[in-house]
């Protein structure tokens, strides 16, 4: 089973993909948790998906935006 969510914002750039599952990492280096978030999100939905002998990936859009993919082996 696989899920992909596109989203349609300015995508990350290609340099910092590495780092969007990292813990407090935020790509905009001026965000503060006040401005925007914990930086946790990306984080704990690794945490999550691996815990469950999953993978999680995300890339760049060409059009603008990023993918993040989750996918699953099924049960058997």
């Amino acid at each position: 089973m696989a899920i992909c969510i596109n989203d349609n914002g300015p995508g990350i750039p290609e340099a910092d993909l590495p780092f969007i599952f990292n813990r407090f990492w935020r790509g905009e280096r001026s965000r503060s948790r006040v401005s925007g978030g914990a930086g946790l999100g990306l984080a704990i939905a690794k945490l999550l998906v691996e815990g469950q002998k999953g993978r999680i990936a995300a890339r760049s859009l060409p059009e603008g935006g990023l993918q993040v993919w989750v996918s699953f082996k099924a049960a058997g």
